[in-house]
């Protein structure tokens, strides 16, 4: 017996120092950071330029050079790619069954793109005139991973783009009127946007004492017959939330008094704050 004991006294110290070990090596490893999930910010941007959104299944990748990737950002590598036609998930024209285009992918800490291959993405694309079967995407990293969940998302942010009358893209504040109320605190500010279309838009901004602002958010041509503040990851909070200005700019005509200017600056920065951020995870 104590013979034997001698002999399991070394192996168990050798397997106490594996396992003292063995917790520092793993700590050691690379750890593989998930990205981000794309916000709904991210989505219009990319759908909103986009003639068309294309579910692809990459065949073929291959990097290119980084002295031939001009504008190429760190962490990033341009590849080539040959991919087979899905679905049309939004947009007219023909498409092939076989698609060619470049897209920035994100590396990781080998210096390797994601595992597209075979794999479901979808891309945000234009096609290129007098060359079939070529697409050019709307942004370099105009790419993402499908599922069935970013397909849900994207065909609500689609069918808020194409609906008609939807909200349009907000390019600044034109106009702001201010008129104060006979009470202390009461008054009322109207905004009236720029878009790039064209169309009307405009924020009215009500205040009454010890209440917080009433806002009602129109994109037609009844300014009172808006609704109230959008809801987040919304078009509406959208075109609001992710262009409006960060302040009142002061190229817009604001009109009354000083203290009427000062009052509709007020008003504008209670708008930004019940708007609340635009989150982008794209960069």
């Amino acid at each position: 017996m104590p013979a034997l004991t001698r002999t399991f006294i070394p192996i168990l110290t050798i397997v106490a120092a594996l396992a003292s070990i063995a917790p520092a090596q793993a700590d050691s490893q690379p750890v593989l950071s998930v990205p981000p999930a794309p916000t709904y910010a991210d989505l219009a941007d990319l759908a909103d330029g986009a003639p068309l959104v294309i579910r692809v299944q990459p065949r073929k990748l291959v990097q290119i050079e980084a002295a031939r990737a001009p504008g190429l950002p760190d962490g990033k590598g341009r590849f080539y790619i040959e991919s087979r036609v899905e679905a049309l998930v939004s947009g007219r024209g023909l498409v092939g069954d076989q698609m060619r285009f470049l897209a920035d992918l994100p590396l990781d800490f080998r210096g390797k793109p994601p595992a597209l291959k075979k794999k479901s993405a979808v891309i945000f694309a234009r096609a290129v005139a007098e060359r079939p079967g070529e697409l050019q995407l709307v942004a370099p990293d105009a790419l993402l991973p499908w599922d069935t969940a970013l397909d849900a998302r994207l065909r609500g942010v689609l069918g808020e783009l194409l609906a008609p009358g939807a909200p349009q893209r907000v390019t600044g504040v034109r106009e702001a009127i201010h008129v104060s109320g006979t009470l202390a605190g009461e008054g009322e500010t109207q905004l009236f946007l720029s878009t790039a279309s064209g169309d009307p838009a405009a924020v009215t901004i009500a205040r009454t004492p010890n209440q917080p602002p009433r806002i009602s958010v129109s994109f037609s041509e009844l300014v009172g017959a808006g609704a109230g503040t959008p809801q987040a990851d919304s078009l509406a909070w959208y075109r609001l939330a992710c262009f409006l200005p960060p302040a009142l700019p002061t190229s817009a005509n604001i009109s009354g008094t000083a203290a009427d200017r000062n009052a509709a600056a007020a008003d504008y920065r209670a708008l930004l704050a019940r708007l609340g951020p635009c989150p982008r995870t794209r960069r």
